[in-house]
């Protein structure tokens, strides 16, 4: 699936993942065999997709192109890795996490390894703009798990303040790859601002599917550790609209599984997404969210509408179908 929607820049990308592969690599045994572990939970590889299929709208990728686009895989990367160790996840792509093989210490350096590391990379560019424009978006993202943490147990957290976390910690490195790719090939400053809106709704709709998938999905099938954000009382849009909902009591019996679970203390049998899911269902928050991530997309689909006609049009253009309807 994916190999068919990167068509377009199927070259470039094993351009890019040859550039991976040389980058992070280290002399000292088990530096390397950290960095090898930790290049294989990207996954889906979509930052640097988009950024190429953003250039590829204007002009044919080139070298600054390449480079930016791993850039952006190693801050990606250097996020799972942060944020495995916060949500305390022993499961990634199938793999065990880096903090589950090794421990939190060494985690938290090679992820802050793959930051430093991705600076440099975008330093040999001698673009002082891609260096101030990535800046600027790994601020953003920090800002937003930051401020995650701080909202876990907040019961009373808005959509508003859910929308503008997820903003910052996923959209932001989405726009920031559409922003790049569309500059760097010479592109007028409102098709960059467009395709950074793009980049914006389609991390925003992946996003709210993520939360879906964790309250939904199937751990066989995602790959990796699920019902993390209920467990670390993480509030995402099912459960905020719930809690608008809810009755007082049922707000109270929503709230004392979410703080038993957060105390290990959880009455009876099931899981706490057994045990949520039937409230969900009831005030069909589920469908709510999923409304949700497909309005960002056809927001994400309308930001195209005035560009020519191409092969990697086309294939941003159905990026967000494949976004809100896959199943990992």
């Amino acid at each position: 699936m994916l190999d068919a929607l990167y068509a377009p820049v199927i070259d470039e990308m094993d351009r890019v993942e040859s550039l991976l592969k040389s980058q992070l690599r280290s002399e000292h045994a088990a530096i390397d065999e950290m960095l090898q572990h930790g290049s294989m939970l990207g996954g889906k590889r979509l930052r640097p997709a988009l950024l190429l299929l953003s250039a590829r709208l204007f002009a044919a990728p080139n070298d600054r192109h390449i480079t930016l686009a791993a850039v952006m895989e190693m801050i990606h990367t250097a996020t799972l890795i942060h944020d495995d160790i916060l949500d305390e996840a022993d499961k990634r792509r199938h793999i065990a996490t880096c903090n589950a093989i090794w421990d939190n210490e060494a985690s938290v350096l090679l992820g802050d390894y793959l930051f430093t590391h991705a600076f440099y990379l975008a330093s040999t560019t001698e673009s002082t703009l891609a260096c101030r424009i990535i800046g600027e978006a790994t601020n953003v993202v920090c800002a937003g798990e930051l401020r995650q943490v701080r909202s876990r147990g907040n019961f009373e957290l808005s959509e508003e303040a859910y929308f503008d976390i997820i903003n910052a910690k996923t959209a932001k490195l989405c726009e920031c790859s559409c922003r790049l790719g569309a500059h760097y090939a010479d592109a007028a400053d409102e098709d960059v601002m467009r395709l950074g809106e793009y980049g914006k709704h389609l991390g925003i709709a992946f996003q709210i599917t993520d939360d879906l998938l964790d309250v939904l999905g199937d751990s066989r099938t995602t790959g990796k550790s699920l019902g993390t954000d209920l467990e670390k009382q993480k509030l995402t849009l099912p459960l905020i609209r719930t809690l608008q909902l809810a009755s007082d009591g049922e707000r109270d019996e929503i709230i004392n599984l979410l703080t038993a679970s957060g105390h290990r203390e959880l009455p009876e049998s099931g899981s706490l997404r057994e045990r949520l899911l039937p409230y969900l269902e009831r005030f069909e928050a589920i469908d709510y969210a999923r409304e949700a991530a497909r309005r960002h997309a056809e927001l994400a689909q309308q930001q195209l509408a005035d560009l020519p006609e191409s092969e990697a049009r086309d294939i941003l253009a159905g990026l967000p179908a494949f976004v809100v309807s896959r199943n990992a």
